[in-house]
């Protein structure tokens, strides 16, 4: 056997601490065809400061869609459908994961950190440790794997190497069997083989084993609904010892489904008035329903399906709406399924979610009727006279039912495999099969595929994730909800909470009245305004940001948090530089210079630490400079008076340092609302405290020359623009 090994490879990411589902790292690969072994290796670096620890990574595995995970155990939206994800959990050390036979096509592999605290830390401030998870694709190819034909035997002979066979399912196939004829075991009769067929996926495998040993037994395999329109694999094992030779035929039958497809030019020739109406009672006998009973055959055979031709209309990004050619309705039968097929097989529709809603006519579903219904990937299900599992070859459908006590059925599917999807409905009566042969139900149908269910509700936001060009949806909840889709209320605020987080957040900014009045009676017009910028965005920027009701948005939200940070960060700068008692020029030049970086770093990282205590640090600097230079100048210390030590420096000092403290290590999402709401009068306390008094003896300006056209060039003879008292 000729294999062939091909390595892959991603740029690593760096993992996060868990809090919604944008917070792990979302790896996508294509797996070629005719893949025997799949190898995955998970490398993980940290970083060697002193914050990183061992911690434990969670890896997911996923084919044809990304993973479906919930570390944090939340609850997910009613008639969501989810399967439990396959996983490992690692440690530092590098691990690795063999998957035999994987599926071709998209795998998918998130991983993530633990659940993050509620802790909110500031950038930059607190160290933090990197840990980069990067993981290898090695593949393992076939390159001489042998064609099945149906009906036709391929002659094989094991050794100790397995045989890779592959059959073609064209599209409308009921039935494969596979069966070995005239086995052989070193020319003896025996069969000691084990055949695999299908491809590995996860979180779930349906692979199927058949194992035949005995001579006199038939070695067959019958799998119903096979997935259409793709390669099957099959991998023929001996179980003999290594140097003994089994030789054996491999034979494949198919059996073909006669589908009733209702082509568009009938819908087109057919009237409303003539269309399959469930109130018609008897078989119509209109072009586009002819020929549904049981009795009806096509070259003698009979149908096994009817096909309805399905729209499918391109939204938006991962947003299609899919229905019928004629109009929304579906006409289900007894004798044969009613099959639609969703078209998702483009490579960008599995990161939303698909929602089917099924709804029946009220009059026409009877008592003892009932409508199956089943939602499967890669084949429909067709086998409603003899079970209602939705299980074909390869997939485990999705279930639902339409009776006369429940006529709506809905359903959810988050992240729906890259596929093609088929919804198949047939009338199924219990008591007996009779009271179905002239019945029919009209099922209305709405199927559609959405970046998130009820876009995240009132309390959450819909956010578009990318990774490289593959693009997929997830929601990030606020209030203290959580969940999928924002509908998990077991932590969320009551708008009693909210309001009463509005109001703090918001009316807590009234304190820089007291800045601003003391600004304006000691005439520091500058310093006035900039506390007014701060105090009015602070107010509206924490009533835009909050969740749910109670909300008020004047401007933009980026622009609102853009103009709080430059006004919080300035308000503190002005505040420095006051103290320091520059001239007047230099003051005001400073403060222009000041605002300008504060406006730059700002853009390039809004919530880094360094971007605001740097300006703030340098004007510190400059303050204890003059204060020192006063002390050495006067010969006593600077200020002068005890009474402004005691009862303004000291006080302010306390409440600055209290705020930084509460700002840097104290807030938590949930205590966010008053612990930033003290933030806020502390530092706007802090602000009244701290400003120099005024001058009330030296006049600040001297006129020293009048010129002809009744200007004046006024000099500032004061080596001080305050005195302190």
């Amino acid at each position: 056997v000729r294999l062939v090994s091909e390595h892959f490879s991603q740029a690593p990411q760096k993992l996060a601490f868990y809090g919604w589902y944008g917070s792990a790292a979302l790896f996508h690969f294509r797996v070629p065809p005719d893949t025997v072994l799949l190898r995955w290796l998970l490398q993980v670096s940290r970083g060697g400061g002193p914050a990183c620890t061992n911690v434990e990574i969670t890896v997911y595995f996923r084919y044809g869609a990304p993973p479906v995970i919930n570390p944090l155990g939340t609850s997910f939206p009613a008639n969501t459908s989810v399967q439990s994800p396959f996983f490992v959990k690692m440690q530092q050390s590098d691990a690795s994961l063999n998957i035999s036979h994987p599926a071709p096509g998209d795998w998918f592999v998130a991983a993530h950190l633990p659940p993050s605290s509620q802790k909110i830390e500031v950038k930059g401030f607190v160290p933090t440790c990197a840990y980069v998870f990067q993981p290898d694709m090695l593949v393992v190819r076939a390159v001489e794997v042998f064609t099945l034909e149906p009906d036709v035997p391929l002659p094989q002979t094991l050794l100790s190497h397995p045989s890779y066979l592959k059959i073609f399912i064209p599209e409308y196939t009921r039935e494969l069997r596979l069966e070995l004829q005239g086995c052989a075991t070193n020319g003896s009769l025996g069969c000691p083989v084990r055949l695999t067929v299908g491809s590995a996926t996860l979180p779930r495998n349906f692979q199927k084993v058949l194992t035949c040993i005995s001579p006199t037994w038939a070695c067959r395999l019958l799998l119903p609904s096979p997935p259409w329109d793709r390669w099957l694999q099959v991998t023929a094992k001996s179980l003999a010892g290594p140097h003994v030779s089994v030789a054996f035929r491999a034979v494949a039958g198919l059996t073909a489904c006669r589908p009733w497809s209702l082509s568009f030019p009938h819908l087109l020739q057919s009237s409303p008035n003539q269309s399959c109406n469930a109130s018609a009672g008897p078989l119509p006998q209109s072009p586009g329903c002819h020929g549904l009973g049981r009795s009806s055959r096509v070259g003698g055979g009979p149908f096994c399906l009817t096909s309805y031709p399905v729209i499918r209309e391109d939204v938006d990004v991962v947003s299609v709406r899919f229905w019928p050619a004629d109009r929304v309705s579906v006409l289900v039968r007894s004798a044969i399924p009613s099959v639609m097929r969703l078209y998702l097989n483009t490579g960008m529709d599995s990161g939303g979610s698909l929602t089917v809603s099924l709804q029946a006519n009220k009059t026409a579903v009877a008592n003892s009727t009932l409508v199956a219904v089943c939602v499967n990937a890669a084949s429909p299900f067709l086998s409603f006279n003899t079970s209602l599992n939705c299980t074909t070859a390869f997939f485990q459908g999705y279930p639902l039912s339409l009776s006369a006590a429940a006529r709506k059925a809905d359903l959810i599917i988050p992240y729906p495999e890259t596929d093609n999807w088929y919804l198949s409905l047939q009338l199924v009566c219990p008591e007996g099969p009779e009271e179905c042969e002239q019945a029919s139900v009209l099922v209305e149908t709405t199927l559609s595929l959405v970046p998130c269910l009820n876009d995240c509700g009132p309390y959450g936001q819909c956010l578009l994730l990318r990774r490289h060009s593959y693009l997929y949806a997830g929601c990030s909840c606020k209030a203290g909800w959580r969940g999928w889709s924002c509908t998990d209320n077991s932590t969320a605020q009551t708008v009693a909470q909210q309001r009463v987080a509005t109001v703090l957040l918001t009316l807590s900014n009234l304190m820089f009245l007291a800045p601003i009045a003391i600004s304006v009676h000691r005439l520091l017009l500058v310093e006035a305004s900039v506390y007014a910028y701060t105090m009015f965005f602070s107010t509206f920027y924490h009533a835009c940001d909050q969740p749910g009701e109670a909300v008020l948005c004047i401007l933009g939200y980026d622009t609102l948090q853009y103009c709080d940070f430059l006004g919080s960060g300035v308000s503190i700068w002005v505040t420095i530089l006051c103290m320091a008692r520059l001239k007047a020029a230099q003051k005001h030049v400073l403060f222009l210079l000041g605002t300008l970086i504060f406006a730059m770093s700002l853009q390039l990282d809004r919530r880094g630490a360094w971007n605001m205590m740097g300006p703030c640090l340098f004007a510190f600097v400059v303050m204890v400079t003059m204060w020192v230079y006063r002390c050495g100048h006067r010969r006593h210390c600077y200020p002068t008076s005890w009474q402004r030590w005691v009862f303004y420096l000291l006080p302010g000092i306390l409440m600055a340092a209290v705020a930084i403290a509460i700002y840097t290590s104290m807030m938590t999402s949930d205590n966010y609302y008053y612990t930033h709401s003290i933030w806020h009068m502390l530092l706007a306390g802090s602000a009244a405290f701290l400003l120099p008094p005024r001058d009330e003896h030296t006049k600040p300006w001297a006129c020293s020359q009048k010129l002809t056209c009744h200007y004046q060039i006024c000099k500032n003879h004061r080596e001080d623009l305050y005195t302190v008292t």
